[in-house]
This record gives C-alpha cells, structure tokens and sequence, in this order.
C-alpha cells in the first residue's frame, strides 16, 4: 500500500503526480523545483535555487515524518554543469548530521519552467 505525502510547505505539483510517496518503508520524492511555496516564485541563481530546491525536498520529508539524514539516494538535474560546483556547495550543508547520501549529477536541456536545477531524494525513513 502507498501512502501519499501532501504538504503546504513545498510547492504544489504543476501535474499529474505527487510530492512524494511512501511504501514499503521507503520514500521517494518527485523532482523539486527551485519554486518558493509562499510567492510561487524562483531565486536568482544556481545557489538560492539550488537550496530552496532542497529546503523543499527537506519539507516533504518532515510532512512524512523524517529527515534529511534519511536521505539515501538524491539525483540532481542541472541545466548547466558548469553550475555544479556551485550546487555542490550549497547540497554539501544539507546533509552534515547524517553523512552524504549516494547521488547523481546529471546536465539536461531544459527543465520545467526553466529552472536552473531540480533535485529528488529516496530516503528510508
């Protein structure tokens, strides 16, 4: 059985999916985009955008009860790879308490909305 993981603090789906689920022990979020959930607006820059990402992620974990520290997997999509050193300093600070989760880091065309960067995490709550 899933179980389905709604929460106001992160921005709601722009389609057909959820924030995250969660079965058989494990939590898989969709793709969080750099959107803020109290103006529906995007940071300026790979940095902002890349920690409202994962202050997103960060929410919809809480709303299932978790944490980042649980994080076990995160694949981060960015529009340009020469931003990853960028990113990959701001990701750093996100996972101190519970060591850093494998990960993958790939460059794509284009994402929704034309963000900067979109990450989603399985963890094992």
């Amino acid at each position: 059985m899933k179980n389905v993981i709604q929460t106001d603090k992160a921005p709601a789906a722009i389609g057909p999916y959820a924030q995250a689920v969660q079965a058989g022990g494990v939590l898989i979020t969709s793709g969080q985009l750099p959107i803020d959930p109290a103006t529906g607006a995007f940071p300026e820059g790979i940095e902002a955008q890349t920690k409202q990402s994962l202050t997103n992620v960060k929410s919809i974990l809480e709303a299932a009860g978790t944490d980042m520290g649980h994080v076990i997997k995160t694949t981060v999509f960015l529009k340009d790879m020469n931003d990853f050193a960028a990113m990959n300093g701001v990701y750093a600070t996100f996972f101190g308490e519970g060591g850093f989760p494998a990960r993958s880091a790939v460059e794509v065309a284009r994402l929704p909305k034309d963000a900067l960067v979109e990450i989603e995490v399985i963890a094992v709550p």
